[in-house]
């Protein structure tokens, strides 16, 4: 996360961007370096926990099994490039460079493998059904054969991480003028079609 304070979110902020994101870049230390899995996790429902799951076949699986790792999630909600020719200041004295804005989490704790069909199942119904909630005919686990699904889940591990500490981070150019915000803001707009959702944002620091 950013070492700037000015760009940290309290912990509901960074607790509704994972949520809102919930694909994880997760990162611990193996026996023989770093391993990183990229995994979709969701709170549990007392939110003291994520909740996920691998492939048997992945390497986070098979380097970490037998442990019970510290690890870190990262969650990436949106960002984009800030060129130094979006600060109207870049007119006035030339002491502008680039930077990239972005808005992120992080959540840190102890993961716990759980290798039982009981586990990976209920682990599989919960993404499922958070992800199903908002559509008009939500798809369930139990919408596919219990057979199928035993068979599946034989190929997977479920887990859990007991979150320690969380941060968010929103860096939306709040360190720079107004003039320049709305500069940078005016700038993503006309170039760069993917930033949608940040200069929304943007527009939310802004107002403030």
């Amino acid at each position: 996360m950013h070492p700037s304070s000015i760009f940290h979110t309290d912990e509901q902020a960074a607790r509704d961007i994972i949520s809102a994101h919930p694909l994880a870049t997760l990162a611990a230390n193996g026996s023989e370096g770093p391993v990183v899995a990229v995994v979709p996790l969701v709170w549990s429902e007392d939110e003291t926990r994520l909740i996920g799951h691998v492939a048997r076949t992945n390497l986070f699986w098979k380097t970490l099994e037998k442990t019970e790792p510290s690890v870190t999630a990262v969650f990436h909600a949106s960002d984009a490039y800030v060129s130094a020719s979006a600060y109207p200041s870049k007119a006035e004295h030339g002491r502008v460079v680039p930077t990239w804005n972005y808005i992120a989490a992080e959540a840190r704790g102890r993961l716990t493998f759980d290798a039982s069909l009981e586990a990976i199942k209920a682990s599989v119904s919960l993404l499922s059904d958070r992800m199903e909630a908002t559509r008009e005919s939500p798809w369930a686990v139990s919408d596919a054969p219990t057979a199928y699904v035993d068979k599946l889940a034989n190929a997977i591990v479920a887990f859990e991480i007991q979150v320690e500490t969380i941060k968010g981070v929103r860096k939306l150019s709040q360190n720079k003028s107004e003039t320049d915000r709305n500069g940078v803001l005016m700038d993503l707009q006309q170039t760069s079609a993917g930033a949608q959702r940040l200069t929304d944002e943007m527009k939310l620091e802004i107002q403030a």
